[in-house]
């Protein structure tokens, strides 16, 4: 079993904006084997968010989930398309299996995650 790499202080993990985000809509990447474009809606706004999850989960399949993402990661350009912010998924130690971390039960898009 993985254990952390490093600590970090309570205030480097309090610098990080988690949210609640719907996914409104998936596409493979046109330029990008292993990257999926998602379309978020984080409640006051909506966004796009590249995933290196195209191998791992059906785009169709993450439509209208709630996903976790980082909302204040700096925004960057992957392989001509805009990402602002990152989808936070899991990688099962023993299998190598990727699922993106969603929530339970359904609240509204923009909520802060603790």
């Amino acid at each position: 079993m993985e254990i952390a790499q490093t600590t970090i202080n309570y205030d480097d993990f309090a610098k990080l904006d988690l949210r609640v985000a719907t996914v409104l809509d998936c596409k493979p990447h046109p330029n990008a084997d292993k990257l999926l474009v998602l379309q978020i809606d984080l409640g006051t706004e909506k966004r796009q968010i590249c995933a290196g999850l195209r191998q791992h989960v059906p785009p169709e399949q993450l439509i209208g989930k709630q996903i976790v993402v980082v909302a204040n990661l700096a925004p960057r350009m992957m392989r001509g398309e805009m990402s602002q912010g990152m989808l936070i998924a899991a990688t099962d130690t023993e299998t190598k299996r990727v699922v993106t971390v969603t929530i339970s039960e359904m609240v509204q898009p923009g909520s802060k995650v603790n």
